[in-house]
């Protein structure tokens, strides 16, 4: 089974790990990649190409995992020679991943979504929908866990949308109210007192949506763009167009942070020295 990248974040560094680990050859392309996407690459232990041709033509496999604005443009400049199977594991509309499966001319795509913090590795769950998600799912016998949610494509990328309005939207809330906690120096009492009702897990979950939200905030303003775009066929997303306006405003108010923060103290530090 030969796996390759498009993208080399987070998620594709965690998943190849593991899956070299079990006899996985995992490859992927640095062109046009950040200097952190080829770090992560170069040290991966994961193979190495300079050109998406290379990459494409030694795949069974290709994984898209970009930054939701690119989902599209990456399938264009892949699918026209590719002859395996395409999965988009980004977190985009179904809309989207539609349009970027226009582009892969073999139609064997798969609509995959990632349903939980990567940081679980291959334990992760992932659906997947399309005719070809059984043939994706083949990788649970090297100790992923992908489930076939079914067969048309949009059903997978639909369900994240869905989650995304969830946890995103969340997120959004608590980064509000604990701001104002903390300002009023009270956020380790409201801290307590949300434990008690939310359970013990809380005071982890929450400093890591405080801090994951403000480093990943570009990202997520482009993931909550898709989730409103999806909404607006069914509903009126005032919620979720609000959260996507939050995450939007959020790199301004904390400024560059070029590593994730350990605590969220450090996140809100930043927001109100820049106010001032």
């Amino acid at each position: 089974m030969k796996i390759g990248f498009l993208g080399f974040g987070e998620v594709a560094s965690t998943l190849s790990e593991e899956l070299l680990a079990r006899g996985v050859e995992v490859s992927t392309c640095l062109e046009g990649r950040s200097q952190r996407s080829v770090e992560l690459a170069r040290s991966s232990g994961v193979g190495l190409f300079d050109s998406l041709i290379e990459l494409v033509e030694t795949s069974d496999i290709l994984m898209s995992v970009v930054v939701p604005a690119e989902a599209v443009s990456v399938a264009k400049k892949v699918g026209g020679g590719f002859e395996g199977v395409y999965v988009d594991l980004n977190n985009v509309s179904p809309g989207t991943v539609k349009e970027a499966f226009s582009h892969i001319h073999n139609g064997k795509t798969v609509d995959g979504a990632i349903m939980g913090g990567i940081k679980n590795g291959l334990k992760t769950p992932i659906i997947a929908s399309g005719e070809f998600a059984e043939n994706f799912a083949e990788l649970n016998q090297y100790g992923m866990n992908i489930e076939v949610i079914g067969p048309e494509p949009g059903q997978a990328s639909g369900l994240k949308m869905l989650r995304s309005a969830y946890t995103k939207g969340v997120s959004a809330l608590l980064f509000e109210a604990f701001h104002a906690a903390y300002q009023m120096e009270v956020d380790e009492t409201l801290l307590r007192y949300l434990t008690q009702s939310e359970g013990s897990h809380f005071p982890a979950s929450a400093n890591s949506r405080l801090t994951s939200s403000a480093y990943h905030s570009r990202r997520r303003a482009q993931e909550m763009e898709e989730v409103v775009k999806f909404l607006t066929e069914y509903t009126d997303p005032v919620i979720s167009r609000a959260t996507c306006e939050f995450f939007q405003s959020l790199p301004d108010k904390t400024g560059p942070m070029p590593k994730k923060p350990e605590k969220y103290g450090e996140v809100f530090r930043k927001v109100d020295k820049n106010r001032l």
